[in-house]
């Protein structure tokens, strides 16, 4: 059977990913659906955690690690009286407490999990050791030793509590930081035990659920006539993912210049900055730092 013909897409893919699928799974629908000539995504989400799936095609795939240092925002909720294997809802109980903690009690806490901490990974996660995924370590029963390691925690606030022994918050997170493992920390400090029974991503840097596409309204979209249908409802720009990272604009023969490797000195004074967008009209072309007001290629994209 002949091969599907690859698309030249350029762009962020801003997709609401649904339950009980992986991250994988989702990259592989949209693959089949689009068929982006490189597609990879921002943040792996747990099968049971829906919300923002930054993504990214083409070109697009050189700055996923820029999107994977954004903060994130989470909405999720902790059932107490209960703690399991994989400190989420799909996991075994391990361990009960009769105490479910009270709405004073557990807004009284929130200061110790606010700004740097301390946090140590669950052991159902895809950290390494020794080269073996800890999720597959736990799963053949072998003993999993993680190290705590240091996250921040912007912002934690107290959404609610209801009658079936949860409460409901949303955080603002840096990379690395485990919802599953804030969730059994905030019970444990209660004097209870506790485990995520919902969680949301409601946020990676600029891409919010607010604006992000279901994979059905992906389908339908891609199905209209003309091919691929009417990308601009869902095909997002490079520079999207890039708003907090200052933007330079060159002209042809700077880009020229710094397309073979060589260095552009700029007429005009400019900070030293470790990190810039290079910007070709209203596009984005690539990577660089400025260092004594020359500009140093980091990164260049390739345009088909």
């Amino acid at each position: 059977m002949a091969k599907h013909p690859k698309n030249p897409l350029h762009g962020w893919i801003n997709l609401n990913k649904p339950l009980h699928i992986t991250s994988a799974d989702a990259v592989f629908q949209v693959k089949r659906l689009i068929h982006p000539t490189k597609i990879g995504h921002a943040g792996t989400l747990d099968p049971l955690a829906t919300g923002v799936l930054p993504l990214a095609l083409g070109e697009g795939t050189k700055c996923v690690n820029l999107l994977m240092d954004a903060k994130k925002t989470y909405e999720f909720s902790v059932t107490f009286g209960e703690r399991r294997t994989t400190d989420d809802a799909e996991g075994e109980v391990v361990a009960t407490s009769e105490h479910i903690p009270t709405e004073s009690e557990i807004r009284a806490i929130l200061p110790m999990f606010t700004g740097e901490i301390m946090q140590m990974p669950p052991i159902y996660s895809a950290l390494k050791i020794a080269g073996k995924r800890a999720y597959d370590m736990a799963r053949a029963g072998e003993e999993v030793v993680l190290q705590a390691r240091p996250v921040t925690i912007h912002s934690l606030e107290l959404i609610g509590v209801d009658a079936s022994s949860s409460a409901h918050f949303r955080a603002v997170v840096s990379k690395g930081t485990y919802i599953r493992s804030l969730g059994r920390d905030i019970a444990q400090s209660l004097g209870s035990e506790g485990y995520i029974s919902r969680l949301h991503r409601a946020a990676v840097g600029p891409f919010t659920d607010a604006e992000a596409i279901s994979l059905d309204f992906l389908a339908e979209s891609v199905h209209k006539a003309p091919p691929l249908g009417d990308t601009s409802s869902w095909l997002t720009p490079l520079l999207r993912a890039l708003d907090d990272i200052p933007a330079l604009a060159l002209n042809g023969g700077q880009l020229h210049q710094l397309r073979h490797g060589q260095r552009v000195t700029l007429d005009s004074p400019y900070p030293d900055t470790p990190q810039i967008v290079v910007v070709d009209g209203n596009e984005m072309a690539g990577m660089a730092r400025v260092e004594g007001n020359q500009v140093i290629s980091t990164r260049l994209l390739v345009r088909n």
